[in-house]
């Protein structure tokens, strides 16, 4: 099910864009986007919906259309809701996403259905071991012709990137791509240029195969919003994948495009929209703080890891057609956004037990308070937790 594109160089890209791109500024901010002017281009909910200005979405709104484009992606990526959903909270947030798992899975081909649908301009990079920074900020070169350094972008310019196997690449190379992920720009010969406005990196990583890898430190894994793993198919979705195939006498499946990057912006201004209680938030450092007392964590979640499970919670609220969070979304986004977060103690190495089994745990054990549905912001709940079922 990969999609990928044969004949790429270690500095080639595939790059395709599906929809227009009205309404994207080079250099506009995520911030920014909240307070945009009333000169904001519009967009189209879905195949059936009126023109809505990209400024006034609201979460029900933003969440109708982001139900759209999953339901879309789900006809070429076939089994997999929940990575789907996983991957769509991370666009939504405005944060990155890491797919750690197998080969043949369908990584590649979930990066590019997200783009396709959400009508962004896409790239691929397959990093190598020769991979150079400057393959991926790109370079200046002399012209000839106006016999001046004329800058060159790399693929690092664009709405979403995959950065495929990024853990084959070295230290230098991932940096380069990371100082992008965090600032949304780029320096190169003391210029800074910013990065479209959304920018994404979806980044694949090969869990086998160690020899000639270079693995992210986990310093540079906290970057990333979430953590996702795909799995094998089981039998019925597989059977099901491989007929499809058949009867579709193609490769893959032609998606539609649903929205651009205006409206990728305006569902992430939505997202900020959705209220959170104040005993939600002493939930989120209950979590936080239970990642870094645990007796079989060394290295316990950093202020990131609030910062992404809120984030991440708002968007899921969004998604499930609410402007107000609930214990649940936190919940269930809390071992993708904490699990690579953590440093287990080396013990349990030998013992082979894992991050998500250790946060599953953790989560169940930290007391959830009795959220009322609604309430606004600054006037939480006076009910007290209860402990996690």
């Amino acid at each position: 099910m990969t999609g990928t594109t044969p004949g790429t160089t270690h500095a080639a890209t595939h790059a395709a864009t599906p929809g227009t791109t009205h309404g994207t500024t080079h250099g506009t901010t995520h911030a920014a986007t909240h307070t945009a002017t009333h000169a904001a281009t519009r967009t189209t909910l879905g195949p059936c919906e009126d023109p809505v200005t990209t400024e006034d979405l609201t979460p029900q709104q933003a969440g109708k259309l982001a139900r759209e484009v999953l339901a879309e992606i789900e006809r070429a990526v076939v089994g997999k809701p929940e990575a789907l959903e996983l991957v769509m909270l991370g666009v939504l947030a405005g944060g990155h996403v890491l797919i750690e798992d197998l080969p043949g899975l369908g990584k590649t081909l979930l990066a590019r259905s997200f783009a396709t649908t959400l009508g962004l301009e896409f790239r691929r990079i397959q990093f190598t071991p020769d991979l150079l920074p400057s393959d991926v900020s790109g370079a200046p070169f002399y012209d000839q012709r106006s016999g001046e350094m004329v800058f060159r972008p790399g693929p690092v310019f664009t709405n979403l990137l995959l950065a495929d196997e990024i853990n084959r690449t070295p230290p230098k190379t991932q940096a380069a791509l990371l100082e992008a992920m965090a600032e949304a720009q780029v320096s190169i010969d003391g210029t800074t240029r910013r990065l479209p406005d959304p920018f994404t990196v979806i980044a694949t990583a090969n869990p086998i195969e160690y020899d000639g890898t270079y693995a992210l430190p986990e310093a540079q894994l906290d970057r990333f919003l979430l953590r996702v793993r795909m799995g094998y198919l089981d039998a019925e979705s597989e059977a099901l994948m491989l007929r499809a195939r058949i009867d579709r006498a193609a490769p893959e499946a032609v998606l539609r495009p649903l929205a651009d990057p205006a409206a990728v912006l305006a569902m992430r201004a939505a997202v900020e929209r959705v209220e959170v209680a104040d005993d939600l938030v002493r939930y989120v450092m209950d979590l936080i703080g239970a990642t870094r007392s645990h007796p079989q964590i060394q290295v316990g979640a950093s202020p990131r890891g609030g910062l992404a499970l809120v984030q991440l919670g708002r968007a899921r609220a969004m998604l499930d057609d609410r402007d107000y969070l609930t214990p649940e979304d936190v919940k269930a986004v809390a071992v993708p956004a904490l699990a690579h977060r953590v440093s287990l103690k080396p013990e349990l190495w030998v013992r082979q037990v894992s991050a998500d089994e250790v946060l599953t745990a953790l989560v169940a054990e930290v007391p959830t308070p009795q959220t009322l549905p609604g309430v606004p912001l600054g006037q939480g709940s006076t009910a007290a937790a209860v402990p996690a079922s």
